[in-house]
């Protein structure tokens, strides 16, 4: 005699070929490109790669010493730079379109707990990266740079290289960009099991310390962007702590939500 199973597993039947994979993922991949394309037609024309730079500039440029511009020391760096932050700027105004992309891929063989948990994830950590990103921008490179410069001696006259002053940038949008994920962490962390949400908080103190340190060793040795980078880690860190709690008890699989039932 067979056993019947009680509940039909809701994946039941949608299995694809391997080679059906292969090609989704080729066209997804190929979509994601084409929009990072238009993105990048759009931006070329309207505002287009210099403005584009001068936007990216303008915190810096606003400190500097009056009539001290950047300055280029290699021949193709006014070419090849503004061009670099087209291509980053397609990417991030694409990004969400590339995101669904990669959601629709993977979406079909997810159960419909892991989609609740998935899904949120993938937006919010977009959304918190891109907050991260303008946070630096708005808010603390203008108190980096001000800093700064109030400790240049009068006879040196400041005048930044586009190429080093696109790495800076990028690096501090990488590095804030990336601080902000704390909560995303936070949660992954707790929903896997590999840690218990106790943990995270007997954790805490030790994590200020890590987050100080973190911000010491990737923003430039100044106070104010360790500061600006260390604070919103430890803030995030416990909202990644309250987070967890929520997905937690919203994300269980029915059979754990069942099992919690019966002891309870």
């Amino acid at each position: 005699m067979s056993d019947t199973p009680s509940k039909e597993d809701e994946l039941a039947g949608t299995e694809q070929p391997f080679v059906q994979h292969l090609v989704e993922l080729r066209d997804r991949m190929v979509k994601a490109f084409i929009a990072i394309g238009v993105a990048a037609a759009i931006l070329f024309f309207f505002p287009g790669p210099g403005a584009l730079y001068d936007f990216l500039a303008a915190p810096l440029v606003a400190h500097l010493p009056k009539g001290a511009t950047l300055i280029a020391t290699s021949v193709i760096s006014p070419f090849m730079v503004p061009l670099k932050i087209l291509l980053m700027s397609a990417f991030l105004l694409a990004l969400p379109f590339v995101l669904w992309q990669v959601w629709a891929f993977v979406a079909p063989g997810l159960y419909s707990h892991e989609k609740k948990l998935v899904l949120p994830l993938v937006i919010s950590s977009t959304l918190l990266f891109f907050i991260g990103v303008a946070f630096c921008y708005y808010l603390v490179f203008g108190q980096v740079f001000a800093f700064i410069q109030s400790f240049a001696p009068k006879s040196i006259t400041a005048a930044p290289d586009i190429e080093a002053y696109l790495s800076f940038v990028l690096s501090m949008f990488l590095a804030f960009g990336l601080a902000f994920e704390v909560p995303i962490a936070v949660v992954v962390l707790a929903r896997m099991g590999v840690v218990s949400i106790e943990k995270l908080r007997d954790f805490r103190g030790y994590f200020i310390v890590i987050a100080f340190v973190i911000a010491a060793i990737v923003t430039p040795p100044d106070v104010v962007s360790q500061l600006s980078l260390a604070i919103p880690m430890c803030i995030l860190y416990q909202v990644g702590i309250w987070a967890a709690q929520i997905f937690i008890k919203h994300t269980k699989a029915p059979e754990d939500v069942q099992e919690t039932a019966t002891h309870s």
